[in-house]
Order: structure tokens, then sequence, then C-alpha cells
């Protein structure tokens, strides 16, 4: 996406890249396909409105984060395709680790809790199974990299002179870095066996770092990196204490901006760095993930075949008046925020012979609002702040019946930004400010601008009666898989 200074669209190109399941829990991406991918939609951007390197001032990069990618620095090849976020492959190391210590060990140094969600177990298992890649990541001959340092990598010139850096939005996700210093923490690498040589630099969300060498946008300045909720943050213009935006994506990422401090959890929410721009100080947030939202709704697609496109889902749960008593629990890697159960497995409850594909579509958007409800209540409570609206984004906000139900189950209103591709506008943001394009953050602030307010229209009694069910759906869902066995 190309942006110009009012935060406005001026080009996009897009495409979608293989989601690869070879187990149960397991999902790859080939990371080959997604700098191919990257590179083609860079052209076809550049194309579209007749754009030179000289048109721009800035790249920004923005990704999925903890999706963990290891290469070889002198070919360029990934040793093993990239385990993505969601993967629950190292689910029995986790059990391991927690045992000897607790599911919350970590969070003191990295605000984390032992789960499948991030990188540094997934880059230990890639060490482990692939053969000499342990004895080569030693040396430095392989990289590791979530998706961002990756691509950098490859856009710097790859095996002639790519920077490996990544930013601290990033490395605070891998659980290998440590909030205080901001630095990779050496008994982090040490207890979890990855070798410091491997690693990027981590530098800020906002500089230049680097020039691009693709032909389409040969020497411009990549000057902005940013995890794509960070991103969104960013996008929204969360610079204040207390600012928060919930992202509806393929899963769903409520934030809170924290300040200079980071706020420890203690309600299952997730310590994380919000920002760094230059050398200002770290931003920090905390962070409720739900692993599956808008990838239910492709789920609905591709698995069952209820629907032939995403976009049909609201159709299909408007040709019911309400969810007829059925719940569905996305548990299909576990649950994440705030209960943190990598045993927890997928639950449809409350099913009867009045349920219909229409309830069972209701039951899947609904439950994006329910989980989002659940988040919200715990950063409240961590936080002291009580939320007077929600900022949304996301490509699921293009669904005005889920946006109704989720300001009802929310009892406040929730705001649909000018703007919905956040997530690259905050990328976007952090590059221009990275060269001076933009002056400072109120220049952002005067581009952002409310398209569509939902007000909730919700009894209590309702309200009430409908999260009380679904939480009794999510405790059906605890504790389906209870041995290595099962898991295998």
């Amino acid at each position: 996406m190309v942006f110009d200074r009012h935060g406005s669209v001026i080009a996009v190109a897009q495409k979608e890249h293989e989601q690869i399941y070879p187990e149960p829990g397991w999902v790859e991406h080939d990371p080959q396909e997604i700098i191919v991918r990257t590179k083609e939609v860079v052209a076809e951007a550049m194309a579209s409105a007749d754009l030179r390197p000289e048109n721009l001032a800035a790249i920004g990069i923005t990704n999925q984060r903890e999706t963990t990618v290891v290469w070889n620095r002198h070919t360029g090849k990934p040793v093993h395709h990239a385990l993505v976020w969601q993967d629950t492959r190292v689910a029995d190391l986790v059990a391991e680790y927690a045992r000897a210590g607790g599911q919350d060990r970590f969070r003191p140094q990295t605000g984390l809790p032992l789960a499948t969600y991030f990188s540094a177990l997934k880059i230990r298992w890639i060490l482990d199974r692939v053969p000499g890649a342990r004895q080569l990541a030693e040396s430095g001959d392989v990289l590791f990299g979530n998706i961002d340092a990756f691509l950098i990598w490859h856009l710097t010139g790859g095996t002639h002179g790519g920077i490996h850096i990544t930013d601290v939005t990033n490395a605070s996700r891998t659980q290998l870095m440590n909030l205080a210093t901001l630095d990779w923490d050496r008994d982090l690498l040490d207890t979890f066996g990855v070798p410091r040589a491997m690693l990027p630099e981590i530098v800020s969300s906002s500089g230049v770092f680097g020039a691009a060498v693709l032909h389409a946008t040969e020497g411009v300045p990549l000057a902005g990196i940013l995890g794509d909720q960070q991103a969104a943050l960013v996008g929204q213009t969360c610079f204040d204490p207390g600012d928060a935006k919930n992202t509806y994506g393929t899963g769903c990422f409520l934030l809170m901006n924290t300040g200079e401090q980071p706020v420890p959890s203690t309600c299952g929410l997730l310590t994380t760095v919000a920002y760094r721009f230059g050398a200002q100080p770290a931003r920090y947030a905390l962070e409720g993930s739900i692993a599956l939202t808008g990838s239910l709704v492709q789920w609905v697609r591709d698995n069952l075949g209820l629907i032939r496109s995403s976009g049909e889902i609201e159709a299909l749960a408007s040709t019911v008046e309400d969810n007829g008593g059925v719940y569905f629990v996305p548990a299909f890697s576990g649950l994440y925020a705030p209960y943190w159960k990598d045993t927890a497995r997928g639950v449809v409850a409350g099913l009867t012979r009045y349920a219909n594909k229409g309830h069972i579509a209701r039951a899947v958007l609904e439950a994006t609002a329910f989980q989002t409800r659940e988040v919200l209540d715990a950063m409240e409570q961590d936080s002291g702040i009580h939320l007077a609206s929600l900022r949304t984004d996301g490509g699921m906000v293009v669904n005005e019946l889920l946006m109704q139900f989720q300001a009802d189950i929310l009892n406040r209103p929730a705001l649909r930004p000018a703007m919905r591709e956040t997530t690259a506008l905050g990328a976007a943001y952090a590059a221009g400010l990275g060269v001076g394009y933009f002056k400072d953050v109120d220049d952002l602030r005067a581009n952002w601008a409310v398209d569509r307010t939902w007000h909730p229209n919700m009894a209590e009694t309702r309200r009430a009666h409908l999260y009380r069910q679904w939480k009794k759906a999510v405790e059906r869902s605890f504790d389906w898989i209870d041995s290595a066995e099962e898991r295998a």
C-alpha cells in the first residue's frame, strides 16, 4: 500500500499465499513464496499509480508477529517452512518448561506466559529437528527472524549485504528479549537453547535502517518496522496511555497503550512493547490475543462449505434473529488470552434440532465479540482504566451484524475509523516519522477520523444471559487434550 501525507491510499496490490497444515495443530507458510508475492505486489502497486522510486519518501514493513523463519545466510533459503504463530507443535516443550517453574516463569523478563504462541520454542524445534541447523546457528551461518527480518534481509540485498535487523515490537514477541533492557537476554537464550549468533540486531520501530534494492523501489530508505498489531495501534493514533484499539483480522488483538512503563498483567494478558520512535523512550502496551476470528470464517467457508466467500457469512447469520442458543468456541489451537490453555479444543455448544446453518454462522460471528469482551474485562482490571469506547479496525469491521453485537455485548460504542487498513497505515506512519516526512505524532492524529459508530442497544438482562452462557461454553472446551499421546 502507498499512502500520502494525509493517510489516503494512493495505490494498493494484494495476493494470498498458501496456508499449509501438515498435521492437526501444525500451521506453516513457505517463506520463499512470501518473498515472491511481496516483490510482485510491490511492483504492481508502483505500476498501478505510475510511481517511481523517487516518488517515495520511505518504506515501512509490518508483519505477522511470532511466525518463525530460520534461513541460510549464504543461500537465502529457509531450512524449514515458517512455523506460524498459531502452530501448536511445541506444546510438549511448553509443558516441560512449565513443570520446571510454572507457566509464568518468564513473565518478569518478557511479559509473556509460556505458550505455543511465541518464537523461542519454535526456533528450538527447528534447530532440534533440522539436521545440522544447530551447528550452523552457533556459527551464525543460519539466521532467525520473524517475517519482518526475513523480508528486510531480502529486500536490502539478501546474500549480497542484506541487513539482519528486527524492531523492538517484533523482538518483544520472541520470548527472548528483556522488556527492561530492550535487548536479547543471555539467561533466556541459554534456557531456550537459542544461539545469539543467529539473532537479528534489535532497532527502534522508526528510523533510517537501510535502503531497498528492488528495482521498483531501489534506493528508497527503509525507515519503519512494526509488528502488525502494534502497527494498527500506531495507525489508530493511540499515543496516549489508556488509548486502545481492537483489530479484527485472522485473529483478534486488543492493545492498550500503557506509556513508558510496562504494566505486569495478573489477568492473563501480555505485556509487550507498543512502539519506539527513534531515540525516544519505548512505549509499552497490554495486549489480549485471540487466536481465531477471521480465520474461523475462512474455516466455515473452506472446511464446512456453508458459504462460498467470507463476505457471505453476514447474510447467512442475518437469516435468523439470534443464535438460537448455539455457542461456538474456536479453540482450534487452544485458548489464548485470558486463559492460555493449549489443551483446549474447539466446541459447539447448545445444539438442538431447532439449530440451523444460520445459527451456526451467527455463533461464529458472536464468538469474536464474546472473546473481545473477555479480553477487555481483563484489560480494565489490569490497567485500572475504563474504556469509554473501542476503536476497531481490520477486515471484519465491514460486518455490520458483528459490530452491532460487539457494541451490545460490551455495552459501549464501537468506532470504525475512516481508514480501515490501519496496520499498513501504521507502518507508513513509522517510516514517515523516520525520515521526517511527518513532523511528529500530532501530524498523525490530525489524519484520524471516525467513519461509523455503533451504539449498544441491548437490555442488560439479555446481555448478562448471553455472556453467562458463553462462559459455560468456554469451560466445556477446557482440557480436551490431556496427554502427549492425544496431541500426536
